[in-house]
């Protein structure tokens, strides 16, 4: 596999796939996601992120392989989480989806979603920084740093290819 392509610039997806596929030249692409700007649930983040992949592998008939991923929340009885997405297209084998991991939001957080606003943006005025979502992301501020956004989407990464490699080793049976 000499390359891998993702449906993003952002800094922090990029990096996640570099990290896992460590021997392959990982191009970015920005592509669309054809959900809204702030997903509100799973299953409009999952399809952001399948929409990411599948868009790769179908607009460039030089791509094989195409990693989406995507980040958004959940509103439930509990209060707001995050969740993300990832998803792995292969031209002519299928996609493959993994979710990661969950936390809760503060609820004056959540309450500025619920009004419209996109998480980035809340973020980024509630701890005082700047393109947060490029960087450690909501996941990095509200861990103090244990978790980032670049760690969280490798994870997500490693799912999705593990899928893949164990699909193409059964097939080989």
């Amino acid at each position: 596999m000499d390359e891998i392509y993702i449906g993003s610039k952002n800094p922090a997806k990029i990096t996640a796939v570099q990290s896992v596929f460590t021997r392959a030249k990982v191009i970015s692409e920005e592509v669309p996601t054809s959900v809204s700007p702030q997903p509100l649930s799973d299953e409009e983040t999952k399809q952001g992120a399948v929409n990411r992949a599948v868009y790769l592998i179908t607009n460039n008939k030089n791509i094989s392989l195409g990693i989406g991923l995507e980040g958004g929340v959940i509103d439930s009885e509990e209060g707001m989480f995050l969740c993300n997405w990832g998803a792995l297209a292969v031209k002519g084998g299928g996609v493959y989806t993994a979710g990661g991991a969950r936390i809760p939001l503060p609820e004056d957080i959540a309450a500025k979603i619920r009004a419209g606003n996109e998480l980035g943006d809340v973020i980024d005025q509630w701890a005082e920084k700047t393109d947060v979502r490029k960087k450690e992301g909501t996941i990095g501020i509200l861990t103090a740093g244990e978790i980032t956004r670049e760690l969280m989407f490798e994870h997500i990464v490693r799912l999705l290819y593990g899928q893949w490699k164990f699909s193409r080793l059964r097939s080989e049976k």
